[in-house]
């Protein structure tokens, strides 16, 4: 005879691939008639933009841009020029098998950008660019219960609170804001570069939608009229929510990342600028799911055979965010800073043991008036190190949140560049739990009148399900009998009566 058990489908989300690409990519820039020939490059700034994002059979192609300001010194010694180009960008990430499409997140990241003059009208720009790439597709995962239970049957069961992937998707919207230089700046003769850094401070789910509160800053490079550099950051508000598929209650969250989709700066006047920022956030909506599974089953009248099934289910563990203080000294950097910049790569993880080792790399680029008054550029690598607990079961994900905040002390002989390495950490795992799918169970046999009807025996250890289980008894005979609440403690003489 079997007894059946009936599946309930539990939705959620399992990734396809989630992994990091980076490619570097090089491309020359020539001068347009009229500008001056090179005489040094200063400086480089670039700006990543996402543009597509596409599910190719076996694989998911991500496209998209670095938006690049090069600064140079013209040769005949006038005021420093900037030369703008788009380098366009391709990563690919292949999946094992083929998989029905589902949502793609994507984080690029700018790791390094630099030029070099190559002759007196061309440049030769390098890039680094990487992202972590997130292909999501549905997946279903029956959680089995039996139907009708006989009463001679024990069941043991648990309950396990798991925290799942349920939604995906993503909102595109535009940034149009008109923004004004502070007051006691310089006014913006000429612009020569701008970047635009996103942030979320509020990520939350409140029933059908997900909120997302924060700010951007811009930060822009210009000319003032007297013919000097300088700088600028203004904050411009974001507020958006998406609409979910689903309702939700007071456990779910959302991740969100964010990405630039496009950006466009114009100067109104010399206090005013114009900004038109395009911008995505990717969402994934995970929620908290207690899963009661049957562990176990027997019967003391009768032989019980169980037919087991691993339940995998894409398991978040953990989401946290962790920094690091990022100090350099740039020797024989002195005078006044206009401009530094941080551009940190993604970690690169080995495991030791129980611990993961980060080893966190990133550069420093400087724009500064050396002693001379001349306009000067410089640039330091910086490496830094993290150990974390890790268990060898899970999986640890990590993106990069880039800072636009660094930190600039001039010393007698060098100087000081200081700003924070932040990573938001997501720790995962395929988590397998054991659990009967069903029984078969065998004819009811007669008691042995041999058999005392009850027994002494004594807890070492052992849980009250497997001394019934052994003993051929039940749970609910062994604590009625010893007058127990909960498990005995250990070494106690427990009365068992016996089926």
């Amino acid at each position: 005879m079997e007894l059946q058990f009936s599946g309930n489908m539990c939705r959620c989300l399992e990734a396809a691939v989630r992994e990091i690409r980076s490619t570097e990519l090089t491309q020359e820039v020539r001068l347009t008639d009229g500008m001056p020939d090179i005489g040094r490059v200063l400086a480089s700034w670039g700006q990543p933009i996402l543009r597509t994002k596409e599910w190719q059979n076996d694989q998911i192609c991500v496209t998209g841009g670095i938006m690049v300001w090069i600064l140079y010194a013209p040769e005949d010694s006038t005021q420093p020029r900037c030369v703008d180009a788009w380098i366009p960008f391709q990563l690919k990430w292949d999946l094992y098998e083929m998989k029905r499409e589902g949502p793609i997140r994507v984080s690029p990241l700018l790791r390094f950008v630099d030029s070099r003059g190559i002759s007196a009208r061309k440049m030769m720009v390098r890039a680094g660019i990487a992202a972590m790439g997130e292909a999501l597709i549905p997946m279903d995962a029956a959680i089995y219960s039996p139907d009708e239970v006989p009463e001679d049957i024990q069941i043991l069961r648990h309950t396990y609170p798991v925290r799942l992937p349920r939604e995906a998707g993503e909102k595109t919207f535009l940034l149009d804001e008109d923004l004004t230089i502070p007051a006691g700046s310089a006014p913006v003769e000429r612009l020569l570069s701008y970047t635009f850094f996103p942030q979320l401070q509020e990520k939350r789910v409140a029933g059908d939608k997900v909120i997302m509160r924060g700010s951007g800053n811009l930060h822009a490079v210009y000319r003032c009229p007297e013919g000097r550099l300088h700088t600028v950051d203004l904050e411009v508000p974001i507020s958006q929510y998406a609409q979910l598929e689903d309702t939700y209650g007071t456990d779910a969250q959302a991740d969100v990342q964010m990405g630039v989709t496009s950006l466009e700066l114009d100067q109104n006047d010399a206090s005013n600028l114009r900004l038109k920022c395009g911008l995505v956030a990717q969402y994934l909506i995970s929620d908290r799911l207690l899963a009661e599974l049957t562990e176990d089953a027997y019967s003391p009248c009768r032989e019980v055979q169980l037919k087991t099934e691993e339940l995998r289910l894409p398991a978040i563990i953990e989401q946290r965010m962790e920094s690091i203080p990022v100090q350099q000294q740039l020797p024989g950097v002195l005078g006044e800073v206009v401009d530094a910049a941080f551009l940190p790569d993604f970690p690169r993880q080995t495991r030791a043991g129980d611990h993961l080792m980060l080893d966190t790399p990133g550069q420093f680029q400087i724009l500064y008036y050396g002693e001379d008054g001349s306009l000067q550029g410089a640039s330091g690598r910086w490496e830094g190190n993290l150990q974390i607990p890790a268990d060898e079961e899970s999986r640890m994900d990590i993106l990069v949140q880039p800072q636009w905040k660094v930190q600039s002390v001039p010393g007698t002989a060098e100087l000081s560049v200081s700003t924070q390495y932040r990573m938001l950490m997501n720790t995962t795992a395929d988590r397998g739990i054991m659990m009967v799918t069903g029984l078969e169970l065998g004819q009811m046999q007669e008691p042995d009148p041999t058999r005392p009807s009850l027994i002494l025996c004594r807890a070492q250890g052992e849980s009250l399900w497997n001394i019934a289980k052994r003993c051929g008894s039940t749970v609910t005979d062994i604590r009625r009998a010893n007058r127990l609440d909960a498990e005995p403690e250990e070494n106690r003489m427990l009365l068992v009566p016996v089926k």
